[in-house]
């Protein structure tokens, strides 16, 4: 259970990475760059989703 802590970050390291992707697409004019920007939202949504529910995962046995 100890690597489910551990793996909501790893959200915040593809967020990271595709804000980058997104700002070099920019750059470059080359592509359409709003995929990545899209990409880099719904990770940290999914950072904060899977953070709250692993805290409450973790009350709900702290309880028992």
């Amino acid at each position: 259970m100890g690597i489910l802590k551990y793996t909501q970050y790893l959200y915040l390291i593809i967020a990271a990475a595709f804000i980058y992707d997104g700002v070099t697409k920019l750059n470059s004019h080359t592509e359409n760059a709003w995929l990545s920007f899209i990409i880099a939202g719904v990770s940290v949504f999914m950072f904060f989703f899977r953070r709250k529910y692993a805290k409450k995962f973790d009350d709900h046995y702290k309880k028992q």
